[in-house]
């Protein structure tokens, strides 16, 4: 799915980016049918200028998965006219000129979600009989839609199942990918559910330069991480929609019923699509809504459509399910439930993004322990002080500082990071000692993370992605 963990940031101006995608085509339409090469030559020439022009024009790259202006739910500006100070969030773009990174509340007063509080948290932890798992403690998970209405269900002994999933856009995931699958692993557990995970290798082959081919083969290779964070195998389906769609009726079924009930005006109103956006792009949302109903998967729920689905995932993730929920009632559906992370914030600090194609923007699950090392030391956005006299009078800032960030992700132990959080804010830790403390943490989780991936066999993955019934203990 537009990937459940992340946001990518962009800005262009419309024509210059429909120019740069129309010429593109024109150059590999040239190509695939074998023109002559001066005129490839001349059509080529002409890429690289529209290219250098939309640098020049907006500061950065032109990417080709980053539609121009994406107007937010429900409002009619685009990220262009957003205010210097305003964050912007949609499923492609997350952008904030904060050190801290986004302000969820106001986030979730534009989205109208509802805050996770104490009670819904304390809650979680009677209905499960578990200490709630740290991101729910830290407000890592911090906005939902609907929770009490599945715990309504579970303390009613009423049947719900789980949903998430990844757009595998590059062979390496890297730790931010990780933090919905952990999650959801943990109440995969404590609710004793079974699971979908969509693999949307069709969304990243429509928005993306690659072929099917290597979209599917991204999807294998990400499934083997995602396995290694210990999914239950009798519980768990992962699919490949390039391969689940052909096989499933009921879920292609569903499909095409939200794609009736859903406007062309009302994707282009949500998700910002102009008229140059491929169809592919402007049917994709119907995708992406479809595991939300357990009729899609009759293998697992048979024709069963009364099975409530709750979905973890990243906020930027909430327009593709605010439309899911709009059209459920309409199909005679239960509309999905929703708990929403905040954002991981790339090593340069909360207000840049990280990227997959620049390895310094994160920490990815095949780094060595030389190479964790390194990128923490050498790019961790700190909020110490310019001189150790300094920082020990005037003691370093947590709120921004990006080592700190990680350890509320990944340090288990609540007190110690509380001791780490008044160390280092009174001046006692430098930031030198604050880093090694992340380094001491992510060096042993990723390598246990890499020693499971690799008993991780393709016969594992096949086992995974077929479609199969489930064990769950709902009649």
């Amino acid at each position: 799915m537009a990937d459940m963990s992340s946001g990518e940031s962009c800005t262009s101006p419309l024509e210059l980016f429909n120019s740069i995608a129309a010429q593109g085509e024109l150059v590999r339409s040239l190509k695939a049918g074998n023109a002559p090469k001066d005129e490839v030559d001349s059509a080529v020439k002409m890429l690289l200028s529209l290219k250098t022009s939309y640098k020049a024009a907006m500061g950065e790259e032109y990417k080709a998965d980053c539609p121009p202006g994406n107007p937010a739910a429900g409002s009619n500006s685009d990220p262009d006219a957003t205010k210097a100070n305003e964050d912007f969030v949609d499923p492609w773009t997350v952008r904030t000129s904060s050190a801290k990174g986004i302000d969820y509340d106001k986030l979730i007063v534009q989205f109208g979600s509802s805050k996770i509080d104490k009670e819904l948290i304390n809650r979680i932890e009677k209905a499960t009989g578990q200490r709630p798992h740290r991101f729910l403690r830290r407000g890592i998970f911090f906005s939902h839609r609907d929770m009490n209405q599945v715990l309504d269900a579970y303390e009613n002994k009423k049947p719900f199942y789980l949903y998430t999933g990844r757009g595998p856009s590059s062979e390496a995931m890297h730790l931010g990918h990780l933090v919905p699958f952990i999650f959801t692993k943990w109440l995969q557990d404590v609710f004793d559910v079974p699971l979908v995970i969509q693999m949307s290798d069709d969304e990243k082959y429509l928005w993306k330069d690659l072929t099917l081919e290597q979209a599917y083969s991204y999807t294998v290779e990400n499934a083997k991480d995602i396995i290694a964070c210990g999914f239950d195998i009798n519980k768990t389906f992962i699919f490949s929609d390039l391969e689940f769609m052909g096989q499933s009726p009921g879920f292609y079924k569903n499909v095409v019923k939200i794609q009736k009930h859903v406007t062309f005006n009302q994707v282009k109103g949500i998700f910002g699509f102009t008229d140059s956006d491929c169809i592919g792009k402007i049917s994709f949302p119907a995708v992406q809504a479809a595991p939300s109903f357990s009729n899609s998967f009759p293998k697992i729920f048979r024709d069963r459509t009364d099975i409530q689905c709750l979905i973890p995932c990243a906020i930027d993730q909430d327009p593709y399910f605010r439309m899911t929920r709009d059209v459920a009632p309409r199909i005679g559906y239960p509309k999905p439930a929703l708990l929403h992370s905040t954002f991981f914030p790339a090593l340069q600090g909360a207000q840049t993004k990280m990227s997959a194609s620049d390895p310094n923007s994160s920490i990815f699950l095949t780094d060595t322990a030389k190479q964790i090392k390194s990128k923490v030391n050498k790019h961790a956005f700190s909020g110490g002080r310019d001189t150790v006299e300094e920082h020990r009078q005037f003691g370093g800032n947590c709120e921004v500082d990006v080592s700190f960030m990680y350890l509320t992700f990944f340090l288990e132990d609540d007190d110690r990071l509380e001791q780490i959080r008044k160390d280092y804010t009174s001046g006692a830790m430098l930031t030198g000692e604050l880093k090694k403390t992340l380094i001491d943490v992510l060096q042993p989780l990723i390598a246990e993370h890499q020693a499971r991936r690799k008993e991780v066999t393709e016969e594992t993955v096949k086992e995974f992605m077929t479609p199969r019934q489930l064990s769950f203990h709902f009649q």
